[in-house]
């Protein structure tokens, strides 16, 4: 008797660890980042390009590193320029900067998420160097 209920325990034990937990499948989406033809060297190479051959960085206290924070639009286009640090004359030069980033002739490759484009974000670091230094007021 003593081992028909041991072996009922362990059958009621065993079917309690043998339960199916049911698995809710994620919603995993594909995601793909933007791209610059050739990758970002190329476009911080065509963009300080555009920079030197445009813009006159003398008028600007321009040392250091920046951080362009850019939108890149489902047609492959830049929109949204933010520079940080804040310079000396800080709006005038974003909308240098703004000018110089529209003259970079090749679209990006857009984000893409389920085969869609998509709207994404970029950061893009700079490091720059000028004869001209803020000296304060």
């Amino acid at each position: 008797m003593n081992k028909y209920f041991l072996v009922l325990f362990l059958l009621i034990g065993f079917k309690s660890f043998a339960q199916e937990s049911k698995f809710e499948s994620e919603n995993l989406s594909r995601t793909e980042k933007a791209e610059f033809p050739g990758g970002d060297e190329v476009f911080t190479k065509e963009f300080l390009k555009m920079i030197h051959g445009y813009i006159d960085l003398r008028k600007y206290a321009v040392n250091g590193q920046f951080t362009f924070l850019f939108d890149i639009t489902t047609d492959g286009k830049v929109d949204n320029l933010k520079v940080l640090p804040k310079v000396k004359d800080s709006e005038l030069f974003i909308d240098d900067m703004n000018f110089a980033i529209k003259r970079v002739k090749k679209k990006w490759k857009p984000a893409m998420q389920d085969g869609k484009p998509v709207v994404s974000k970029k950061v893009i670091k700079i490091n720059f160097t000028s004869d001209h230094f803020d000296l304060g007021d």
